[in-house]
């Protein structure tokens, strides 16, 4: 089910290739335009505060702010093991927010958007949104994710909570432009080239229809003006006898 909405979502358009190495390059420019297209939801909510998970979700959570005048407080959460890439066995949490700072206030009670880049496994999400919850009560919660991966997740977050996707995207291993050194140590520059490279091989198959089906009309309009000419010969040829 979740893959037939996805298809028919207009954040789908975006076709992606995988790069030789087997896995989708982003570049900043379509992390912003994704995360701006998700501007009328996020006012629509209405937060008085974003929540930032770091690392992924700090970028885009400041490209949100530009749009969306909230402050932001930033959290940390450790499900990968940073060396070898591995998913631990549970979420650990390693940095909260002061709820007695004048930002802090601003949680409980209130309207809270808590923003990551990628929904993988949604074990992140689902710890973050019921730590929330638990320690700071605020009065609404909605999450946004730049990246929601089309896959059987290992957790379920709470129904009152608001679900924004930028984007719902194949369950391919994603690199992130912050995390470009990350990858075979390339230049922000390699990876931005590689993120133009995986976009338009994978558009290309779906820009090729799309031309044929323009040369087609071409021809369909071509071929009507030609019966249209022909039976214009027949009838005059017809007087003429």
């Amino acid at each position: 089910m979740e893959a037939k909405l996805a298809k028919q979502d207009p954040a789908e358009k975006a076709k992606r290739a995988k790069a030789a190495d087997g896995r989708i390059y982003f570049s900043y420019a379509q992390i912003h335009e994704a995360v701006s297209s998700c501007v009328p939801k996020v006012k629509a909510f209405n937060p008085d505060v974003i929540i930032a998970i770091g690392g992924g979700g700090f970028i885009p959570a400041r490209m949100l702010r530009t749009e969306v005048r909230v402050p932001i407080l930033a959290v940390s959460l450790k499900l990968y093991d940073h060396e070898t890439d591995q998913m631990q066995s549970k979420v650990v949490k390693t940095q909260w927010f002061d709820e007695t700072s004048e930002e802090g206030k601003k949680v409980r009670g209130k309207r809270v958007l808590i923003v990551d880049e990628v929904d993988d496994t949604r074990k992140t999400l689902k710890f973050c949104v019921d730590e929330v919850k638990k320690t700071n009560a605020p009065s609404a919660i909605a999450v946004l994710v730049v990246h929601n991966k089309l896959k059987k997740k290992l957790a379920e977050l709470p129904k009152d909570v608001v679900y924004i996707a930028a984007e719902n995207v194949p369950d391919n291993w994603n690199c992130y432009p912050w995390d470009a050194a990350k990858y075979d140590g390339r230049s922000i520059y390699e990876h931005e080239d590689l993120a133009r490279q995986c976009l338009v091989s994978g558009n290309k198959g779906e820009k090729d229809i799309v031309e044929m089906e323009k040369k087609l009309q071409k021809m369909k309009i071509q071929y009507d003006n030609l019966s249209a000419e022909l039976e214009r010969c027949k009838k005059n040829a017809g007087g003429s006898a």
